[in-house]
C-alpha cells in the first residue's frame, strides 16, 4: 500500500478520479434526465411542476414493501404517539394488505433522512419539516387533519411562566428564550419573521435557546429554565389536556395567524397503486372513539391538501430566513 506522502497521492490520484468519475457516472444513471425540478434534489423531477417529486415512470424504480413503515412528526417523545396512532396503523395494515411498523424519529432531520434513505414510506411530517422533506426526502403530501371547523390551521403562541414580566414581544429584549429547532415552523422560522417585523430580532435583542422539541420548550417556561418559548398551539392544548401542566401555569402573550398543520403523506417511490390505498386508508379513517380522535380532540377526519398552494406561507417564511432546502441545510438542522 503506497503511503499518504506527496508522492504516494499523485500515484494515487489517477485511481481517485477514475472512482470519483464511476460515481458521478452512477449519480446519473439513477438521476435520469429532468427537464424541471425546481428545487427538489437531484435524484428527483417535477415535470408537472406541482413541486412535488414525480412518481418514477421506471417500474423498476418503484417500491411495493411487505411491510409499510410509518412515522409521526417529533413535536414531542415519539413513545408518546405510538399508541396514539396503533389504531390507525391497524386500519392501514387493513387497507393495504401490509404490516406496518412504528419508527421513532428523533429529530425533523432524522424524519427526512430516513425518507431519502428510503427506510421510511409513511410519515406525519411537521409544518415546517414539509418542505425540507418535500425537496430532499421525496414526499409528497397527502392529507392533513381537519378540524371541527373545517380547517387544517395551528397557531404559534408565545408562551411565558405566569409569574413572568414578560408581557408583549417587546419585552423578549435581553432574556432567554427557547426556540424548538431550526426546522420547526412555529418553533423557529416564523418568530424569526414576525418577531423581527416587530423590532425583536431572535438571536440579537434575546438568547435563542433550543430546546429540540415543542414539549421540552412548554415544560422549560413551565419549570422557569427558559423566560418565554415560541410553540405550536395545538401541543400546547395536548399537553395540558393530558395533565402536564395547570392552565394558570403559563400565559400566552401573543399569538399569530393560522398556519397548515402536519401533512401525512408518502415516499414519492411507492407503486400508485399503493399510494392510492395508503390514501383511502387516511381518508377513510373514522376518529370517532379511537385513540387517534381522543388525542387530536379538534379533529374529526383526515382531508385532502395541495402542498403548493397550503404551503406557500410557510415557504416564503422560510425563504425570508434565507432557508435552502439542501443536504448541507439539513444537517445543520440535526447539528442543532
Amino acid at each position: 500500500m503506497l503511503p499518504l506522502t506527496k508522492p504516494g497521492l499523485v500515484a494515487l490520484a489517477p485511481v481517485l478520479l477514475a472512482a470519483a468519475l464511476f460515481h458521478a457516472a452512477l449519480a446519473d444513471a439513477q438521476n435520469p434526465p429532468c427537464k424541471s425540478r425546481g428545487e427538489l434534489d437531484a435524484r428527483y423531477c417535477d415535470a408537472n411542476g406541482d413541486l412535488l417529486a414525480d412518481t418514477p415512470a421506471d417500474k423498476s424504480r418503484l417500491k411495493d414493501p411487505d411491510t409499510l413503515v410509518f412515522s409521526y412528526t417529533p413535536v414531542e417523545d415519539p413513545a408518546v404517539y405510538e399508541n396514539v396512532f396503533v389504531g390507525f396503523m391497524a386500519h392501514l395494515s387493513k387497507v393495504t394488505g401490509k404490516k406496518v411498523r412504528w419508527y421513532a424519529a428523533e429529530s425533523y432531520a432524522a424524519q427526512v433522512e430516513a425518507l431519502r434513505s428510503g427506510r421510511l414510506h409513511i410519515a406525519g411530517v411537521s409544518s415546517g419539516a414539509t418542505p425540507y422533506a418535500v425537496n430532499l426526502g421525496g414526499f409528497i403530501p397527502m392529507v392533513a387533519m381537519e378540524k371541527e371547523d373545517g380547517t387544517i390551521g395551528y397557531t404559534l403562541q408565545l408562551i411565558t411562566h405566569k409569574d413572568s414580566s414578560i408581557r408583549s414581544v417587546a419585552d423578549l429584549k435581553g432574556k432567554r428564550v427557547a426556540h424548538v429547532s431550526p426546522a420547526s415552523n412555529s418553533g423557529d422560522t416564523a418568530p424569526r419573521v414576525l418577531f423581527s417585523a416587530m423590532g425583536v430580532k431572535p438571536g440579537v435583542d434575546y438568547e435563542v435557546l433550543y430546546s429540540g422539541k415543542h414539549d421540552n420548550s412548554i415544560m422549560g417556561v413551565v419549570n422557569k429554565d427558559y423566560d418565554a418559548a415560541p410553540v405550536a398551539n395545538n401541543v400546547v392544548d395536548r399537553m395540558r389536556e393530558r395533565g402536564m401542566f395547570k392552565k394558570d401555569d403559563i400565559r400566552v402573550v401573543y399569538e399569530s395567524r393560522p398556519f397548515p398543520r402536519t401533512a401525512f403523506g408518502v415516499a414519492y417511490d411507492l407503486t400508485p397503486e399503493l399510494q392510492a390505498k395508503i390514501k383511502l386508508a387516511f381518508t377513510g379513517f373514522d376518529f370517532k372513539g379511537s385513540a387517534l380522535g381522543k388525542e387530536f380532540k379538534d379533529s374529526k377526519a383526515f382531508i385532502g391538501i395541495n402542498y403548493a398552494e397550503d404551503w406557500k406561507t410557510i415557504r416564503d417564511i422560510q425563504k425570508a430566513t434565507g432557508a435552502s432546502y439542501t443536504a448541507e441545510d439539513l444537517s445543520k438542522l440535526k447539528r442543532e
